[in-house]
């Protein structure tokens, strides 16, 4: 989740300040997102232990949009809207049958 956070800001933290120069931007996401490469690696060494290189990688897509909606609830007071809540849905049916077997 420390992971997911981190590039969710570098990824789309800057898009709160359109007004600064693009250059800019791109320094400072990238300087956000280089810690970011700490938190996974070694979490994907622990997991891997126990779960498939596949399995690791959904869950970590499923990681991803949690942290995401509540970073563009809190950033850009975005609420998702149905069809948002149902295309989540298919997504955790995905990690159901992933994780089956």
């Amino acid at each position: 989740m420390i992971s997911n956070v981190f590039m969710t800001l570098a990824w789309y933290g800057h898009l709160k300040l359109r007004s600064k120069p693009l250059v800019l931007m791109i320094l400072m996401s990238w300087l956000i997102a280089l810690p970011e490469y700490a938190f996974p690696v070694p979490a994907n060494r622990i997991g891997a232990e126990r779960f498939t290189v596949t399995q690791l990688k959904i869950m970590q897509e499923c990681i991803t949009l949690i942290v995401f909606t509540v970073l563009a609830f809190l950033l850009f007071g975005e609420r998702p809207s149905w069809n948002i809540g149902i295309s989540y849905l298919l997504i955790v049916g995905a990690v159901y049958f992933a994780f089956r077997g």
